[in-house]
């Protein structure tokens, strides 16, 4: 269906990890910076209304398809914040480390613990395209006040994996990349984009 996408962000660990997800078949995934394509606002209060903007962005600016991914952490304990802010929550200068610590204080004494990551892919076939592929994945942990783990990015060294007995950031990057909320969601995008493939051909 494609040969290269775009990937709307200019976030290297993102562009690791989708390139990884979907080298397996056969798609290049460029990153955004390769069309000078600047950095989209991301005003929006729903995870999807904001990849849709990133992704037509991208398209009309580069040309190609485009692939845009709006995510972050929730945490019922605070009304679901940081949501959609998750990237900018300590301040508009983007910090995985205030955006850590932030998050760490205002846990502080909370019983409730649970959190999960959203991951809301969109993908356009061009900038004006009328039925954009949308996917979505959760990805359920519980928030862990000291970080722990080198590996991953953003709040990863805190979300704790029952399950695993570590961390995000402890996983394994190719054990992530099997069971994270982008690799949920992008199972969901590929099925969509197999069905799109077989109806028109």
């Amino acid at each position: 269906m494609f040969s290269k996408i775009v990937l709307s962000s200019n976030n290297a660990g993102k562009l690791r990890e989708f390139s990884a997800l979907f080298a397996g078949q056969g798609i290049e995934v460029l990153p955004q910076s390769q069309f000078a394509v600047p950095d989209c606002p991301e005003p929006y209060g729903t995870f999807v209304e904001n990849a849709l903007a990133k992704a037509r962005h991208a398209a009309r600016i580069s040309g190609l398809p485009a692939l845009a991914d709006d995510s972050g952490i929730c945490l019922p304990a605070l009304g679901g914040a940081p949501g959609v802010r998750s990237a900018r929550y300590a301040g508009e200068a983007k910090s995985d480390a205030a955006n850590n610590a932030k998050l760490s204080a205002e846990m502080a004494g909370q019983d409730d613990r649970r959190c999960y990551y959203v991951c809301l892919l969109v993908l356009v076939r061009h900038a004006d395209d009328a039925q954009p592929l949308i996917a979505e994945g959760l990805w359920h942990g519980v928030w862990q006040q000291q970080p722990a783990g080198a590996g991953g990015f953003g709040y990863d060294p805190h979300f704790y994996l029952p399950q695993y007995g570590c961390t995000a950031a402890e996983l394994a990057a190719e054990r992530k990349n099997e069971i994270s909320h982008r690799a949920l969601a992008l199972r969901e995008l590929q099925r969509k984009m197999a069905e799109f493939a077989a109806s028109a051909s």
